[in-house]
């Protein structure tokens, strides 16, 4: 069966902003749960009102702080109630949001601070105990959510009742940043995405339409909200409705479980460890009988369709695979159940144009793969104060995704190969470029590069190829030193989990390493 396309939204959503999505959603339904917040030991429960009333209370603070329309604040938490309140609040305040992984080391820390200019920062001191935020002359205030340290303010600061004034929008929603969420693309150092009001909110209709996510939804977001995946699939999406969010800070296989139940939940946004994880606990009998979940989706990472349909068959659950990227707000395709496909990522979004082009630029021929280059209202202005980065993927206003596609017949589309350098590891993104850069620090090494290793669990896990100097073979010791090397200065998902010694790595004729040369040695 063919499916219409999918060309027009439910609404017209250009002059809105990301936070008047939510805040008309307070207004509409002040009595109903927005957030179950089981980050507490005890979840904690809050109304539409109470998040409405929090979050123009923090917005309102933070400009009596000094918070002017375009300053840049850092949010460094796990999934919790304070984050969202504070992403939406630094919106209506005018600022642009920057979410902060909290695993990450002190050097990813201050590089995106650095990079970005960030002015404020929300956190909790038990994440800032490894980092040093001193030399940072930008940053002029820290708030910290349930701990507090010397030199910060308590998040309670921010709840006060306010009577200031909210600044009126310097900008139209096309050309006011609503977040600056970090990218690691497809090589080098993480880039900062320009998403502009308009970006998000077109891609919460967007998504909205094409997932059919309905108001009574009540939603389990164990993904990261720092993630662009958690940020506007999943927390926006569902609040702009007045849905509930039920936060865990992490995904953990028995409390989802419980909560699944506990709360009713009706749809799980997940990514291909979770829901292998999940089948493991079906086989295991731990899986619940008595739930209420419609479907869940899974994205961020490739999805075997034998995944997809042994969950189906062990939990009676279908599954919708859905495509996107930061750069895209994120959500570019989303399958459909009627003709059920998880095989396929599915259709574009509303006001979505797909090509596929072949190696030599020109359109690919019917049936046969090419890369997938886009375009539509949801893509970014452009990496922030990367001008060659933009234009390097940004062309005559259409995104080459790097990533190889295919369409079948009936218009589904289906990623063939993904961007050729990039490893996903759990469904996270890690750039070899950066690990190669950590370890060209090591007094020892004298080359490296690294490339993704299949791995049943993670999807992929970061595989090192090290030339030592001085003709050192190395030996396990020295593999293991490396690895901490790393460690103390990149997240967990990033440092390679494998480390070979080789006498040099493959490069070709302009100095740029031969990865597949590499792959052949795994």
């Amino acid at each position: 069966m063919r499916p219409e396309p999918r060309k027009n939204l439910s609404a017209d959503p250009s002059g809105r902003f990301i936070h008047d999505l939510v805040l008309d959603a307070c207004r509409r339904s002040p009595e109903k749960t927005a957030i179950v917040d089981a980050s507490y030991p005890e979840p904690r429960r809050i109304t539409y009102a109470e998040y409405g009333e929090s979050v123009e209370r923090i917005a309102r603070n933070l400009v009596g702080a000094g918070i002017r329309p375009g300053d840049v604040i850092a949010i460094y938490l796990p999934n919790c109630w304070e984050f969202a309140a504070t992403y939406h609040a630094a919106t209506l305040a005018g600022a642009i949001p920057i979410p902060l992984n909290p695993s990450y080391r002190e050097r990813e820390v201050r590089y995106q601070l650095e990079s970005s200019g960030a002015v404020a920062m929300v956190t909790d001191a038990p994440i800032l105990q490894q980092t040093n935020l001193s030399g940072l002359p930008g940053l002029q205030r820290v708030y910290m959510i349930r701990q507090t340290s010397a030199g910060a303010s308590p998040f309670a600061d921010l709840l006060k009742p306010s009577a200031i004034g909210l600044p009126s929008p310097l900008r139209p929603p096309t050309e006011t940043l609503a977040a600056l969420p970090f990218s690691s693309g497809t090589t080098g150092l993480p880039k900062g995405v320009m998403l502009t009001h308009s970006n998000l909110v077109t891609n919460v209709f967007q998504l909205n339409g094409a997932a059919n996510l309905r108001f009574d939804e009540v939603t389990l977001a164990f993904l990261p909200l720092y993630h662009i995946y958690g940020l506007n699939v999943v927390l926006t999406p569902v609040l702009s409705l007045g849905g509930t969010l039920v936060f865990l800070p992490r995904f953990d296989l028995e409390r989802v479980i419980d909560l699944m139940v506990r709360e009713g939940v009706t749809w799980v946004p997940m990514v291909p460890p979770v829901m292998n994880a999940l089948c493991v606990a079906a086989e295991q009998g731990r899986f619940p009988r008595q739930h209420r979940v419609r479907r869940v989706k899974c994205g961020a990472a490739p999805l075997a369709p034998e995944l997809a349909r042994r969950f189906t068959d062990l939990t009676g659950i279908p599954v919708v695979q859905g495509y996107g990227m930061t750069e895209a707000s994120p959500v570019t395709h989303v399958g459909t159940l009627e003709p059920y496909r998880p095989d396929s990522i599915g259709l574009p979004v509303a006001q979505t144009d797909c090509r596929l082009m072949a190696d030599d630029n020109a359109q690919a021929a019917p049936g046969e793969p090419g890369e997938l280059v886009m375009r539509g209202p949801q893509f970014m202005l452009g990496y922030w104060k990367n001008p060659e980065a933009t234009a390097a993927v940004l062309r005559d206003g259409w995104f080459w995704s790097g990533d190889v596609a295919r369409m079948d017949e009936d218009g589904f589309y289906t990623i063939v190969d993904r961007r050729k350098e990039m490893i996903k590891y759990k469904g996270f993104p890690v750039a070899p470029a950066e690990v190669e850069s950590v370890l060209l620090e090591h007094p020892a090494v004298r080359d490296a590069g690294v490339v993704g290793l299949s791995d049943n669990e993670a999807g992929e896990i970061p595989c090192a190829f090290v030339v030592l100097r001085d003709g050192n073979p190395g030996s396990a010791k020295i593999a293991e030193d490396l690895r901490g090397f790393v460690a103390e200065r990149l997240t967990s998902y990033k440092q390679p989990r494998k480390v070979e010694f080789v006498a040099n790595i493959p490069r070709n004729p302009s100095g740029k390493i031969l990865r597949r040369e590499l792959r052949k040695l795994l």
